[in-house]
């Protein structure tokens, strides 16, 4: 943020850190005042709106009882953690074995998501727990479900790697000659473009589209994943797809085509894109996406 805006989110940060801090029960999970300035301040500059009224509101709609713990518990306090396990050891299990459906599976995930949780890690010599990457601008149990889901998909991908030459022979997989890359295209303003919106998913979005589309799991599994209906998945997938096609084709528009020429390269298969779709979805704790072939063609599908 610039200075002002610095300036403006400090006040309103301030007027309201008393209220906050009490609200977010934050002498109870040892988080103090200083503390949460902080954390509500880097929000503030990351996520909040520049208007004063607009960043009140923000902030207020933040769920800051769920954000203290989580932040608290990033931090090493004892006390949070405690409480943390308190309220969502159970949940988290049962999350786990709807998406492992073994129990000694599911205690496995859980257990993993523990350790990343709580922060056994540590980088530049301070502990690095996943729980600071929470905002608090939606639940902790759905953000908790989403990275529970994440790691799943994770340690599939990374069991799939592992697996030899031998045994996926003796499975029945035939093995063919690697197909020649092809030929990098002249204009790379369509690669760019899609690397950008992609970049720009949030954490649950990746999941969803990582899970349908590369990872050819059915709607059902993915509900299950994620502890939502079916239905839900597939509404979101089918407004993913048209968001993704408007959102490209303005990104490809401000690098300087024409609303028809940018059509056209959206025709484009993206297999012929030295793009690597698989890494630009897969950031930090966030799963790869999906086949863009496809997703393009359901996204030509839905009518703007």
């Amino acid at each position: 943020m610039n200075s002002i805006k610095t300036t403006a989110a400090q006040s309103v940060i301030n007027e309201l850190l008393p209220d906050l801090h009490l609200k977010g029960n934050c002498e109870k999970v040892g988080l103090t005042r200083e503390a949460l300035q902080i954390i509500l301040c880097d929000l503030a500059a990351k996520h909040g709106p520049s208007d004063h009224a607009a960043l009140r509101a923000f902030l207020l709609t933040l769920r800051i009882d769920e954000l203290a713990l989580a932040r608290a518990c990033a931090a090493g306090h004892n006390s949070a953690w405690e409480l943390f396990l308190t309220r969502y050891r159970e949940k988290l299990y049962l999350s786990a074995l709807r998406i492992a459906r073994e129990d000694s599976a599911a205690r496995e995930l859980a257990d993993t998501l523990y350790a990343d949780l709580y922060g056994t890690a540590t980088r530049d010599g301070q502990r690095v727990s996943k729980l600071s990457s929470y905002t608090g601008r939606g639940s902790l149990e759905g953000w908790l479900r989403t990275v529970l889901a994440q790691e799943y998909v994770n340690r599939y991908r990374r069991t799939r790697r592992h697996v030899s030459l031998d045994e996926e022979s003796d499975g029945g997989v035939q093995f063919r000659a690697p197909e020649p890359e092809p030929a990098r295209p002249q204009d790379n303003r369509l690669a760019q473009a899609t690397d950008e919106v992609l970049a720009s998913l949030s954490s649950e979005d990746r999941t969803v589209l990582s899970a349908y589309y590369l990872d050819g799991r059915t709607l059902a599994e993915i509900a299950r994943m994620l502890g939502v209906h079916e239905s839900t998945i597939s509404r979101k997938l089918d407004k993913l797809a048209k968001a993704l096609r408007k959102q490209i084709l303005a990104a490809l528009i401000r690098r300087g085509m024409s609303r028809r020429q940018a059509e056209e390269a959206l025709e484009t298969d993206v297999r012929d894109l030295q793009l690597d779709i698989r890494r630009s979805l897969a950031q930090e704790s966030q799963p790869p996406a999906f086949s863009q072939k496809k997703v393009e063609a359901r996204a030509r599908d839905v009518p703007d």
